[in-house]
């Protein structure tokens, strides 16, 4: 399992006697064998920036950091992947944040990369490699002819071929999920917001925000789009976006007609869940789905990292409760990060408010995030740390119920609805 680095020209290089070591919270810690997985297709290697890699002397123990110029190397993963441990690395300037990305440890071995992390899903839906680049040209020109008005359509088009965003790529291949933004305020300050961050930040949103407010007719045309087959997903709050329940009212209308034209597909939205009277609305206009954004199910962490504005955990709570209630699928956007997630109070929080909540799914999704600012922001550890293994083993044995997973599933019957004109 040897260390793997990269130069100041962006080679990557694998070290001949240093073992590679891995970061658990602020804990340089040995990989071992049985957490390692072949680095999965559609997965990335990346260098961190104003970084020295650090190995292990295996026959001694010793940690030891390459010369100044050897940068540390680590992997994106694609959905479907949970990651274990973050790469070891020392700053050269602490200063200087990382690019908002999911680092995974990474090494070489037996001929080949591997990676700390597990399969959680099932990676094929949104493997990368499966979008076909050149037949989403045609269907980005396509669509944009069609609905030459919608500035939706024209912003999602940045979104699928600029950033190559797989959400929105889908909304003009129109299958599996697809991206309908409208919102371009929030009621939170996420620390890791990836669409938008103040001056003062030291961080780089990945993304631009949507400037405009759509019009009801603007996100009823993609919606009906997206749901002419029976198996699709349309979804409201995307990375480039911000609390899409703040624009309630459209959302409630444009389901109210999309749902007399029409039955097909399933509509989701992504929310941080506080705006508990919106979200009652939007569930009681038909809403199949709901995914909500946590990172914690501890008031002190939870707060410290989305900066709620007017509105507290108990909001969110008392919003999936209702939601599960009317029969919508609920699921949490879990954002894991190895050190914190597998923290032994952070564990018994998750499985009450997963009990408390009758939640139906866990997505598990790599927190992108400098390490050492996150640590710094939030609550110090208090219990054991398991491992992200073993949290993963404990979920399963404690919410034998949930479905653990890495992104929206379909829910296993839907709910019976009478639709008009249909």
């Amino acid at each position: 399992m040897y260390l793997v680095y990269a130069d100041e020209h962006g080679n990557v290089y694998d070290h001949d006697k240093l073992h590679a070591v891995a970061r658990s919270g602020d804990r340089l810690v040995e990989l071992l064998e049985d957490e390692l997985i072949p680095l999965p297709a559609g997965a990335t290697l990346v260098g961190l920036p104003h970084t020295r890699a650090i190995g292990m002397n295996p026959k001694t123990g010793e940690m030891k950091a390459l010369p100044a110029g050897s940068q540390a190397v680590g992997a994106l993963l694609p959905q479907g992947f949970t990651r274990f441990y973050v790469p070891g690395y020392t700053k050269t300037d602490k200063s200087q944040m990382f690019p908002l990305f999911g680092y995974t440890a990474v090494v070489w071995k037996d001929g080949g990369f591997y990676v700390a992390a597990a399969g959680t899903d099932d990676p094929e839906p949104w493997n990368p490699d499966n979008c076909d680049r050149k037949e989403l040209e045609v269907e980005v020109d396509r669509l944009l002819a069609a609905y030459p008005d919608n500035r939706l359509y024209q912003h999602l088009s940045h979104c699928a071929l600029g950033y190559e965003c797989l959400t929105a790529s889908n909304t003009f291949l129109q299958r599996l999920e697809g991206a309908v933004p409208v919102s371009f305020a929030c009621n939170a300050g996420c620390f890791g917001c990836i669409s938008e961050q103040p001056d003062d930040s030291g961080f780089v949103s990945p993304q631009t925000r949507l400037k405009f407010k759509p019009t009801t007719d603007e996100v009823v045309d993609i919606m009906l789009e997206h749901l002419k087959k029976p198996d699709t997903i349309i979804s409201f709050g995307q990375g480039c976006e911000g609390e899409p329940s703040t624009q309630a009212k459209t959302i409630i209308e444009a389901i109210k007609r999309v749902r007399e034209r029409t039955s097909n597909g399933y509509i989701n939205i992504n929310t941080n869940a506080g705006l508990s009277d919106h979200l009652r609305a939007i569930t009681d206009a038909g809403l199949d789905l709901m995914r909500v954004s946590t990172i914690s199910a501890i008031d002190e962490h939870y707060n410290a990292y989305y900066k709620p504005r007017g509105y507290t955990l108990a909001n969110v709570e008392k919003t999936m409760k209702y939601a599960e209630s009317q029969g919508v699928y609920t699921s949490i956007n879990y954002l894991i990060f190895p050190g914190v997630t597998d923290r032994e109070e952070e564990i018994e929080a998750m499985i009450e408010f997963a009990r408390r909540t009758k939640l139906k799914l866990i997505q598990m999704r790599n927190l992108n995030i400098d390490p050492d600012a996150y640590l710094n922001l939030i609550p110090k550890a208090k219990g054991e740390i398991y491992g992200m293994k073993t949290l993963l083993e404990i979920f399963r044995e404690e919410l034998p119920d949930v479905v653990i997973g890495s992104y929206t599933h379909l829910p296993p019957s839907r709910k019976n609805r009478t639709v008009a004109g249909v």
